[in-house]
């Protein structure tokens, strides 16, 4: 069994010392901003397998997200169903997970989102880490598998819903 394969599995069923760090994580992270750039990623298999590399122009970020439906505003209450409003359970279309790489893109308008994954929840919040590009570094134009990151066509994709998280929110995942 290789190295990121037993982390995963490690993951998956998790012994009592990792629940323990598990959870002073979270405890931590409730006290960060909502932000918080971070040096090198959580669950290095998962950003591996996005495309995250440990050099130059990459960059991890953590974002905190409430958990739950989305809220919508409340119409003035004379005349109307209360039921017929949606304001109770109102699911929106996109997943957090595209809400929170919407989020950070928004943040850091320089950088392209390549993807993100999951790194803990707790009853309010879910935690992803986005994993984002310098498009304008000279280590990510002279790449030739990370080329395609500094076109005009690849600019804002996550808006578009070109990133993982997006293309299976629109249906395009199995």
């Amino acid at each position: 069994m290789g190295l990121y394969q037993k982390l995963k599995e490690m993951v998956r069923k998790p012994t009592e010392e990792l629940k323990s760090i598990n959870k002073s994580r979270l405890i931590e992270w409730r006290r960060e901003n909502r932000f918080e750039r971070i040096e090198r990623p959580t669950k290095i298999d998962k950003a591996r397998k996005l495309g995250y590399k440990a050099k130059k122009g990459f960059v991890i970020i953590r974002v905190r997200i409430l958990r739950g439906g989305r809220s919508r505003p409340l119409y003035g209450r004379k005349g109307r169903k209360p039921s017929k409003s949606g304001v109770k359970g109102f699911t929106p279309t996109k997943s957090l997970q595209w809400i929170a790489e919407e989020r950070v893109q928004r943040k850091y308008p320089n950088l392209e989102v390549l993807g993100s994954y999951e790194v803990g929840r707790d009853g309010r919040y879910k935690w992803f880490e986005v994993i984002m590009v310098d498009p304008n570094q000279p280590e990510i134009k002279n790449n030739k598998n990370l080329k395609w990151v500094t076109s005009k066509k690849n600019r804002r994709r996550v808006f578009r819903g070109l990133t993982s998280s997006g293309k299976k929110a629109r249906g395009l995942r199995n």
